[in-house]
């Protein structure tokens, strides 16, 4: 097979399409035929040489992907060959065959196209355990959204809408903000020209957000302890801000209010599959009845992964980039 590696780390040319082992599924794994894969941020670290996959994951980049089964490898039960499926992945997504544990798979969503089931599984993996299972987000709560245009972002916004919450997104611009907007955002906050605290406090008269997703990290982080409302959720996925700032606990412990922060990829087996199956529990009849929808910018042939990886970096994206096979 043919699989996007990196020789040697470093910008988007470090990435080379070459011809590589076929993997093989062991216990409690399935083979996947790979139709598409989704270009995420923690790839952009990965072909930097900051973000190694975990020990046994496939070395190649790609968090997540859609195709079909070929192979079922020893001890699985409930899948067969020929299933279409969308799967979270450890690693391997950028690639024509990835074997993936059946905890992580998925059935592609009705009325979703197989090459657009890529952009499904991290995004809504990442969002429905961060602001749902560690950070409660409740109806008629407010959720500050840091990046709402992005993948990550235009999933949360959604999702928070569907369970009746308000959304204040962060974006650069007001086309980001436009289409954050047209996805349900109800406070729209363009990080380049205003200070999200101050506006997100006006709009909520002083209260604050409940939850906050953020994925910027230590830049933001003494501003979102402020933007925070008594009792409220700080949520931080990723580090784009850098990874040491300070923090205020005496805001922190007036507020009542809780810091956490989590990772997806590195995760145990067992885990990854108790996201997944709430999931596919909670977020696929969204999904299925259209009240959800991924949102793709573009999709590009995945010899091509370097030019997905500067359109990533640029931001001039809204929603995924994905990342089409010769299967496709």
């Amino acid at each position: 097979m043919h699989a996007i590696t990196i020789p040697e780390p470093g910008g988007p040319d470090a990435l080379v399409w070459a011809e590589v082992p076929d993997p093989v599924p062991g216990e409690g794994e399935v083979l996947v035929e790979v139709v598409a894969g989704a270009v995420n941020r923690a790839d952009v670290l990965q072909r930097q040489g900051f973000y190694n996959p975990p020990p046994g994951a496939s070395p190649y980049p790609g968090l997540e992907c859609s195709g079909r089964i070929t192979e079922i490898g020893p001890g699985v039960t409930g899948w067969s060959v020929g299933d279409e499926v969308c799967a979270l992945l450890a690693g391997g997504g950028y690639a024509e065959k990835v074997a993936v544990p059946v905890g992580q798979l998925l059935p592609v969503p009705d009325g979703i196209d197989l090459t657009v089931a890529a952009a499904l599984p991290e995004v809504t993996s990442t969002v429905w355990s961060n602001v749902f299972m560690v950070a409660h987000l409740r109806p008629g709560e407010t959720l500050l959204v840091h990046g709402g245009s992005s993948g990550i972002g235009t999933m949360a916004i959604q999702l928070a809408k569907a369970v009746g919450a308000r959304v204040a997104v962060t974006a650069g611009g007001p086309e980001k903000l436009a289409r954050c907007a047209e996805l349900g955002a109800d406070i729209l906050i363009d990080y380049r020209e205003q200070d999200f605290v101050e506006e997100l406090l006006k709009a909520t008269d002083g209260a604050g957000a409940d939850v906050i997703l953020d994925i910027v990290g230590a830049k933001y982080l003494d501003r979102n302890v402020k933007a925070l409302a008594v009792s409220g959720r700080l949520a931080i996925i990723g580090l784009q801000g850098g990874v040491k700032g300070e923090l205020n606990l005496g805001v922190l412990l007036n507020k009542r209010a809780a810091v956490t922060a989590t990772s997806l990829r590195g995760r145990p087996l067992a885990e990854k599959a108790v996201i997944v199956a709430a999931v596919r529990e909670h977020v696929w009849p969204l999904i299925g009845s259209g009240v959800v929808r991924p949102v793709v910018d573009r999709t590009l042939p995945m010899s091509d992964a370097a030019e997905a990886h500067r359109v990533l970096e640029s931001s001039a994206h809204i929603g995924k980039v994905l990342l089409r096979t010769p299967a496709a």
